[in-house]
């Protein structure tokens, strides 16, 4: 297995919560694709009230994420190695899912169809409330049911620009069973240590982080021209 792909599919995931979105009022399962400047990851998403799963396979390699905001944990499981990293959400470096850290600005555009399924199409701009706090601006598409089926969306943190976007297929409404949210018995726990520090960015990573930050402009091509036109 291929560790370095992990963490960035992991990585990618842990980001989405940034978004703080309502929390959906029904559970549901749906296929799920996300696509930023390093990549496109494809899946399956399960929700319950405060529960989430995520399914995906890199080159193969099945993974998946469980979000546990009622017991603000997370959990990284990676079946072939029948292993799994634990993560809290109250760690500001993983879990910045928390409204309340957030002055969050939404206007409604209007009513579109995402994939069959009715939503609302509105802007948003989040900025973190803090001196230099991460800021984020685009759109995203919510059901009557607060589930959001479509993220287009900017974000600014230190200096780096990310563009992500997020689409939801095959919605299918109705109650999740509640080992989908749990880590299977038979499980080991992996120390995070240094692995940690990589999947946040940190020390320990395989690339300086100036090296990162410039693959990651290049792939993407998002500049600053492209944030201030999206934002507007």
């Amino acid at each position: 297995m291929q560790m370095k792909k992990w963490l960035i599919v992991a990585g990618f995931v842990v980001a989405a919560p940034v978004l703080a979105t309502p929390p959906a009022s029904v559970e549901y399962s749906a296929d799920w694709n996300m696509e930023t400047a390093d990549g496109a990851v494809k899946g399956k998403i399960y929700q319950a009230p405060n529960k989430e799963r995520r399914e995906m396979n890199n080159d193969g390699e099945k993974m998946v994420m469980i979000m546990r905001r009622d017991k603000k944990m997370a959990w990284n499981l990676m079946p072939s190695e029948r292993m799994y990293m634990e993560m809290k959400l109250t760690d500001p470096k993983v879990g910045r899912d928390d409204p309340m850290n957030y002055d969050v600005e939404q206007t409604t555009v209007g009513p579109d169809t995402v994939n069959g399924v009715q939503t609302t199409k509105s802007k948003i701009i989040m900025k973190e409330k803090k001196p230099n706090g991460a800021k984020m601006g685009g759109f995203w598409w919510m059901t009557k049911d607060n589930i959001m089926m479509k993220l287009d969306v900017i974000s600014v943190d230190k200096g780096k620009k990310d563009r992500m976007k997020m689409e939801l297929d095959n919605l299918k409404i109705g109650k999740q069973d509640a080992s989908l949210f749990e880590v299977p018995s038979g499980y080991s726990k992996m120390d995070m240590g240094g692995m940690g520090k990589m999947m946040m960015g940190g020390e320990g990573g395989d690339a300086p982080a100036g090296d990162s930050a410039k693959g990651t402009k290049e792939k993407g091509g998002f500049g600053i021209k492209d944030a201030i036109k999206l934002l507007k």
